[in-house]
């Protein structure tokens, strides 16, 4: 355990001193939130994919691996693979809008009543998203430590507030980079070793139900619900678009989203693999514990290090984008343009970290009051990406559109997909697909209504291209 610790302890403060780093680099407002915009193909994919894999995708698909979904709990990734590869192809389009937020175009297009009501699901997403991580990587460090659960989420949640505060988005960039490869390459040498030491390949396949074997266990409309779920939180969710946004051109917009998308899927089914072996050899654990004990009793001291180092970082760092995200929001879109509140470029940074704080305490009570992964993961989804959803990607590709089609789209949308969550989902159908159609279709019905009264069309949402590439 000394051995672990001290990988752990290292590599921690390889990523706080990168931090620090980063901080030096922030010199605007811009720089904070967007890293300047000059991420290319390479590191605008691995923050990314560091981004998407954190608790959900990690410690969240292993556990479901040990618990309902067998190993069909890989789809989780593979589907937010291949969204994020479909997003890639509306990616020209927010990179161009040159925006910092997503509610930014939404109240371009369709005034600042959309503006509010996207901006506050965004808020709620991002603080309960942020929570998310907190309780993944809280779940590593009460297995390590034998801490309480609730000491180890109080750590944890203070690391990422401080993390965050330190650089914003290139603090966020610059240890993503590093996290992603550093997890994949922990993952895929901890299989063999992990099937060595539980007894083999054979005793691992013997002692596991054999309905957790089923490739498709998890079911393809499930699936595809996750394909529709991740396109459209991808596409809406401000953590995934502000690193759009911080590309330094279209083509990299594209370019990074189709290697991110590649990078997911071979790394998915690898946590499922080390849920199934904890469930052959420790089957009276708890689920969010199956990764963290796989790794602290089978693996060399090493690697475990070097996974559970991964794992807490890549946690820390989707925590970390979330907070930005709530701040960007915030500052952009309410402070900014709801209450119409002026404020200099070093007074908006103080007040980006200063809201930091003040989520980052939020999402430590919500992480302790929920402590789970998957659950609060799609719900937060749904939230904000059901009405939005139409609003946003049909505001970028389309020029006539009006007003009140997009609020009417984001409000209903937002209404059908909460209803339908709260009622798990009557028919078997994702409450974020039942929202989002609702939403598309009340966008359409009303749009066209609207347009044969010959009511105006909508702004453009790259009203600002021109005198934001001037400077």
């Amino acid at each position: 355990m000394g051995i672990i610790w001290t990988i752990i302890i290292v590599y921690m403060l390889a990523m706080i001193g990168i931090g620090f780093y980063a901080k030096t680099q922030v010199k605007s407002s811009e720089d904070y939130h967007l890293a300047g915009r000059r991420l290319g193909p390479i590191m605008l994919a691995g923050t990314l994919a560091a981004t998407e894999i954190g608790g959900g995708s990690s410690v969240g698909v292993a556990s479901k691996a040990y618990g309902e979904w067998g190993l069909s709990a890989g789809w989780y990734v593979v589907s937010a693979g291949i969204a994020i590869i479909l997003v890639s192809f509306v990616a020209p389009f927010m990179r161009r809008a040159l925006a910092t937020t997503v509610p930014e175009i939404i109240g371009r297009r369709y005034g600042k009543p959309s503006q509010l009501i996207s901006s506050i699901l965004s808020i709620v997403a991002s603080s309960a998203l942020t929570a998310v991580q907190i309780t993944a990587t809280a779940s590593i460090v009460h297995v390590l430590t034998g801490f309480s659960l609730t000491l180890a989420i109080l750590i944890s949640g203070g690391v990422v507030v401080f993390y965050t505060f330190l650089g914003g988005m290139w603090s966020v960039t610059l240890t993503d980079f590093v996290q992603f490869f550093i997890i994949v390459f922990g993952f895929a040498i901890a299989v063999p070793f992990a099937f060595s030491n539980a007894g083999g390949f054979d005793y691992v396949i013997n002692n596991i139900p054999k309905e957790q074997l089923g490739f498709t266990k998890i079911g393809w409309p499930t699936i595809l619900g996750f394909i529709v779920l991740y396109f459209m939180t991808f596409s809406t969710g401000q953590e995934a678009v502000q690193r759009y946004y911080s590309a330094k051109d279209e083509k990299t917009a594209v370019w990074g989203s189709v290697l991110c998308g590649v990078l997911m899927s071979f790394y998915a089914f690898i946590p499922a693999v080390l849920g199934l072996i904890a469930l052959a050899v420790f089957p009276d654990i708890t689920e969010n514990s199956a990764l963290a004990t796989v790794a602290v009793e089978l693996l060399p001291a090493g690697i475990a290090g070097i996974l559970l180092s991964g794992v807490i970082s890549a946690t820390l760092s989707s925590a970390s984008g979330n907070l930005l995200a709530v701040a960007s929001v915030y500052m952009k879109d309410v402070h900014g343009h709801i209450f119409n509140k002026k404020v200099t470029d070093a007074g908006e940074l103080k007040a980006s970290r200063l809201i930091i704080v003040i989520v980052g305490v939020l999402a430590i009570l919500i992480s302790l009051y929920s402590q789970q992964i998957i659950p609060l993961l799609v719900f937060a989804f749904t939230i904000r990406s059901t009405g939005p959803f139409a609003a946003f990607i049909i505001g970028l590709l389309f020029e006539k559109v009006t007003k009140n089609a997009g609020l009417a789209s984001i409000i209903v949308g937002t209404i059908v997909g909460v209803v339908w969550e709260v009622l798990k989902n009557p028919y078997g159908i994702m409450a974020v697909i039942a929202g989002s159609l609702a939403s598309l279709i009340t966008f359409l019905i009303v749009n066209k209504i609207e347009l044969s009264r010959g009511a105006p069309v909508a702004p453009s949402a790259y009203v600002n291209n021109e005198s934001t590439e001037s400077t």
